[in-house]
């Protein structure tokens, strides 16, 4: 991806160039600029790749489609004009899912100060605020810096005067969603401005609507992101507290996954979003008193055929098994065998290879009577075939590592077991393809009796550290 940017207005003056003085054809014309630009090193991913209307009559410029529509709701904002807001909303919506380039090029021209107003305009009216609010999603998808605190307000007093209408909260918290993501100043100002109830009373008040509950539980994940690298720290712990400890997040996750135990799409948010709560002890054991653990188990065997699914069970697992109580309550329920299989039946996988070595790695660390049976249920042997299979992927390799150094570092007697199997030799090999996994291989094979060749880090000379 490059990192050059240009304006819309050069690209589109590009594509006219080649079809005026070089005679290409509209189509050709688009690609010939777009490699053209691209191999300049230049970013398109926010520029419309299509050719603009030709010039009118007069020789007046005309504009992408795009920009028309805007235009066209602009002017009924202005004017009031409430009969032809549906019509531009549903119209700008649409264009607006169609791909990123053409929200960018309305964001660039003011869409979102005429949404909201939009939004504000239809207050009254309950199917005007609904194709406000989805427009008002769509257009946010990838530019949550269009949002400002007016919008915020709007759209916190909207889903609070509609909250018992299941269309208009969907389409409300979508927009949340999105004004959230990558953006740890809305994060903030939405959960002062007291969302997270707003989010947990929609999951509650909503049950047995799936697509809010999906879409709910991921906004609240969203609050728990540390995603914007425009600031030096968020407070995803904090916020991840608060919707455990405020707003009874847990049960009211773990409540909700009951009315859909054959919606594998929402039974998956909801495992994504307990994990990313799972922040301290007392939270991972909470999970397992409320039924959590029992509802992932039973997910993770009737799902194994969706990949998505066991993913996010996997990392839930691993999640809560950070507490040493719950490494053995998840051992008792007789899931490292589910983890096993899931690791060998999604072998070609690596997000399932990584996070079922790193599920096994946590249910391992300070527990040799786990470790036995994490061997005996062939759990080393899965991570060495993941090894082989992902000798790229440094994700699926370190956690391998990780585990097997688990396994024998309170249980020697699995080392010559695990040595059979290969593992020298593999281990080996990860640790001189990847420099990230020179010190978790260095210890898995100081722990299974390999020779090691340590490296002198600092001799006590002046200098630098040995690199």
């Amino acid at each position: 991806m490059g990192s050059k940017q240009i304006a819309q207005e050069t690209f589109d003056e590009a594509v006219q160039e080649n079809i005026t003085e070089f005679e290409m054809e509209p189509e050709e014309a688009v690609r010939e600029a777009v490699l053209q630009f691209e191999s300049q090193g230049v970013d398109l991913s926010n520029i419309v790749k299509a050719v603009r209307p030709p010039a009118s009559e007069n020789g007046q410029r005309q504009k992408h489609q795009i920009l028309l529509t805007l235009e066209s709701l602009a002017r009924a904002v202005a004017e009031q004009d409430v009969a032809q807001l549906p019509q531009q909303l549903v119209s700008l919506a649409a264009q607006c899912k169609e791909q990123l380039a053409f929200r960018c090029l309305a964001g660039r021209n003011g869409a979102s100060p005429a949404v909201l107003s939009a939004c504000q305009l239809a207050s009254g009216d309950r199917e005007l605020l609904l194709q406000a609010l989805s427009a008002l999603a769509a257009l946010l998808d990838g530019q949550p810096d269009l949002l400002d605190a007016a919008g915020q307000e709007l759209l916190l007093r909207s889903l609070r005067e509609r909250r018992e209408d299941a269309e208009v909260t969907l389409a409300g918290i979508r927009c949340v969603r999105h004004a959230c993501l990558k953006h740890e100043h809305n994060r903030q100002a939405f959960v002062k401005g007291g969302v997270l109830p707003v989010l947990t009373g929609a999951i509650t008040q909503h049950g047995s609507a799936a697509e809010v509950v999906r879409t709910a539980a991921s906004a609240l994940r969203v609050m728990t992101f540390d995603d914007d690298i425009r600031v030096p720290f968020g407070h995803a712990h904090d916020h991840a507290k608060m919707i455990v400890l405020e707003n009874d997040g847990l049960r009211v996750l773990i409540e909700a996954a009951k009315a859909f135990t054959d919606n594998s799409a929402v039974l998956s948010e909801l495992c994504a979003t307990l994990s990313r709560l799972s922040v301290r002890n007392e939270f991972c054991q909470e999970i397992v008193d409320l039924g959590g653990l029992n509802f992932m188990v039973t997910l993770l065997a009737d799902c194994m055929e969706h990949p998505d699914v066991v993913k996010q069970v996997l990392s839930a697992i691993r999640a809560v098994a950070g507490n040493d109580d719950v490494k053995d309550a998840i051992v008792d329920t007789g899931a490292t065998e589910l983890i096993v299989l899931a690791i060998s039946h999604h072998l070609g996988n690596p997000q399932i290879c990584e996070q079922g070595c790193a599920a096994l790695c946590m249910l391992a660390l300070r527990k040799p009577e786990n470790c036995s049976v994490i061997m005996e249920g062939g759990g080393a042997l899965a991570a060495l075939q993941a090894m082989k299979a992902h000798p790229r992927e440094v994700a699926v390799q370190k956690q391998a590592c990780m585990l097997i150094r688990n396994l024998v570092s309170r249980s020697r007697e699995l080392c010559g077991p695990i040595l059979a199997l290969g593992a020298e030799v593999l281990i080996a090999e990860a640790r001189a393809a990847h420099r990230d996994c020179d010190d978790v291989a260095r210890a898995a094979l100081r722990d299974l009796g390999c020779k090691v060749e340590l490296r002198e880090l600092w001799t006590g000379q002046k200098g630098g550290l040995a690199q």
